[in-house]
C-alpha cells in the first residue's frame, strides 16, 4: 500500500482559496467562489427580510451581514488575484474592482479570459497554491 502522492505544492484548501493571495486559480473555481459569495450574501438579506421590523433577529442579521460584506470583499480580492496570477498578471490589477465604472468588466474578464498554459511566474500548477 503506497501513500499520498507527493507534489512540490501545498494540496489546496477553503481557506487558501477565500483568503489566500498565493498561487493560480482558472476560470470555473473563480466563477463559482463568486457564486457561492453572492448565494450567501442572498441568504442573509433573505433571513433579514423575513425578520420583524425593530427585532433581536434583525440586528443579529444586520450584524451578519456587515462581518460577511468585509470578509467577502478580502476574498473577492483574494480570489482575483490568485485569477490574475493565472493570467500572469500582477496583482495591482485587482484595484480595478474597486473602481465603480469598470469592476463588472473586470469581473466578466476575469470570467472569460483563459489562463496561461503551463507554469508562469505565479506558480506551476492551476487551482493551487504557490509553492
Amino acid at each position: 500500500m503506497t501513500g499520498p502522492v507527493q507534489t512540490g505544492t501545498p494540496a489546496p484548501t477553503m481557506r487558501w482559496f477565500f483568503l489566500g493571495f498565493s498561487g493560480r486559480i482558472g476560470r470555473l473555481p473563480y466563477l463559482l467562489g463568486l457564486l457561492f459569495l453572492v448565494a450567501v450574501s442572498g441568504f442573509i438579506v433573505s433571513r433579514m427580510a423575513a425578520a420583524p421590523d425593530n427585532s433581536d433577529a434583525l440586528a443579529l442579521w444586520g450584524l451578519v451581514s456587515l462581518v460577511f460584506g468585509v470578509g467577502s470583499v478580502w476574498a473577492i480580492v483574494a480570489i482575483s488575484v490568485k485569477r490574475l496570477h493565472d493570467m500572469n498578471l500582477p496583482a495591482a490589477i485587482a484595484i480595478c474592482l474597486f473602481v465603480p465604472a469598470i469592476s463588472f468588466i473586470t469581473i466578466l474578464v476575469l470570467c472569460l479570459w483563459p489562463g496561461s498554459v503551463g507554469p508562469n511566474r505565479f506558480g506551476d500548477d492551476e487551482n493551487r497554491p504557490a509553492s
